[in-house]
């Protein structure tokens, strides 16, 4: 495979971006290669500057569930730029977005747009805890929230301990008040309430992490995290920027039937463009400005072209219901492909959302993951791409299955997993 162009970019690239990317997975790093630079795609496939094909199951990090550049979508988008790409003022179209995801997640009574799933989380912390007057939150290890300060952190000096910041340059004062609890693990959280009972503002969670691979939640976690908080007067965030229309059209808390207090949401939202979403209870969201002292702004939230590919997305899925069982069926068919293969790897999947560990260990959280092999999944990515196959450049990154992936690409998915030896 003739990578020439991308591999004298991401020269120059690193001449003039950190690593030579905006964004550090992309510089595939994990996988020990140079990454490909993407000049187009469409529908399925992405194409490179050098014109290799791929079958994509990137997808963008996941808002590429209708697969790319779909016409009605890029239609769509096309009038509302030539309408102007930004006005700093309400638009209907804002309006529009705010009452069909009331309609899909009637969890949302209120919400707010923002432009990332990092602002969406980091506002919706804010807000529980001007909601609740107190300053603690408890997120779980492994989880990622975007890279806020107060979020960035995975452990601390121990399970229960105040965690300590996982970047340079985050102050450790910034996570003093960020709780660190074990996915699936009912009794680090447990523990935490009881040791800090009237000061936790929040819990916030993926109902289904999606940042250390795919990992579900066991058949009581998301219940008992409902009733802990209830009982402790605290919130209930799901952080769905990955799930949120991904599993259904009313995300894991659709799928789980979980009332969350707070939702945040991102990638499916925006269509392919920068959106994030937080909102929930009312009477939370009414402690937002300008009706409440909670402060949060943004010039280019509810961007009119953002939110039209937003609206065009959100659309074309509830008109078309029987995309679900579609990519549901496609993504089981490359699951039962890993399973029938000859290699020691450990499968987790929830509807399109899946992750292959090189393992043979179940993986039920951080720890767990953490046994998979990425030696073995840096030498299955190569052989994946190879074949015109991209896959998420790390181990611990989720696999998306699209609307768009035809039963030709799941065949040649599958076959080309049963030839890695």
């Amino acid at each position: 495979m003739n990578t020439q162009i991308s591999n004298t970019l991401f020269e120059e690239g690193k001449r003039l971006m950190p690593g030579g990317v905006n964004s550090p997975v992309r510089a595939f790093n994990a996988v020990k290669r140079n990454p490909l630079f993407i000049n187009h795609a469409k529908g399925s496939k992405i194409y490179d500057e050098d014109n290799n094909e791929f079958i994509d199951y990137v997808c963008s990090w996941g808002p590429g569930i209708l697969g790319h550049a779909h016409p009605q979508v890029i239609e769509a988008v096309q009038k509302a730029c030539l309408d102007g790409l930004t006005f700093g003022a309400p638009t209907k179209k804002e309006v529009e977005i705010a009452e069909l995801i009331n309609e899909l997640m009637p969890s949302m009574e209120m919400l707010r747009l923002v432009s990332s799933g990092t602002e969406a989380v980091m506002s919706a912390v804010r807000a529980a805890r001007g909601f609740t007057g107190r300053d603690m939150i408890i997120k779980f290890k492994g989880c990622y929230h975007g890279h806020s300060d107060g979020l960035l952190v995975k452990s601390g000096s121990g399970l229960l301990s105040n965690a300590v910041p996982d970047s340079a340059g985050v102050p450790k004062g910034y996570t003093d008040y960020t709780l660190i609890a074990e996915y699936n693990n009912k009794d680090s959280v447990s523990q935490l309430f009881d040791e800090y009972r009237d000061k936790i503002a929040c819990v916030v969670v993926e109902p289904v992490a999606a940042n250390m691979g795919v990992i579900l939640p066991e058949d009581d976690f998301l219940p008992f995290l409902r009733k802990i908080t209830q009982d402790n007067d605290s919130l209930l965030i799901f952080d769905e920027v990955i799930t949120g229309f991904r599993l259904r059209l009313g995300g894991a808390q659709g799928y789980f039937n979980i009332k969350p207090d707070l939702t945040t949401l991102g990638k499916i939202v925006g269509g392919g463009m920068p959106v994030g979403v937080y909102g929930g209870r009312k009477d939370v969201m009414s402690t937002v400005s300008p009706l409440g002292k909670v402060y949060q702004a943004g010039t280019l939230s509810g961007n009119p072209v953002a939110v039209t590919a937003g609206i065009e997305t959100l659309k074309i899925l509830k008109s078309n219901p029987s995309l679900y069982e579609k990519i549901d069926h496609n993504a089981e068919k490359i699951q039962k492909a890993f399973l029938s293969s000859n290699i020691k790897v450990h499968v987790n999947r929830i509807g399109s959302l899946m992750s292959a560990f090189f393992t043979e260990t179940p993986v039920v959280d951080y720890n767990t993951a953490l046994s998979s092999n990425t030696e073995s999944y840096a030498t299955y990515f190569s052989h994946m791409l190879e074949n015109g196959i991209y896959i998420a450049p790390s181990q611990f990154e989720a696999m998306f299955v699209s609307a768009s992936h035809t039963d030709m690409d799941i065949e040649k998915t599958c076959s080309t997993i049963l030839s890695f030896i």
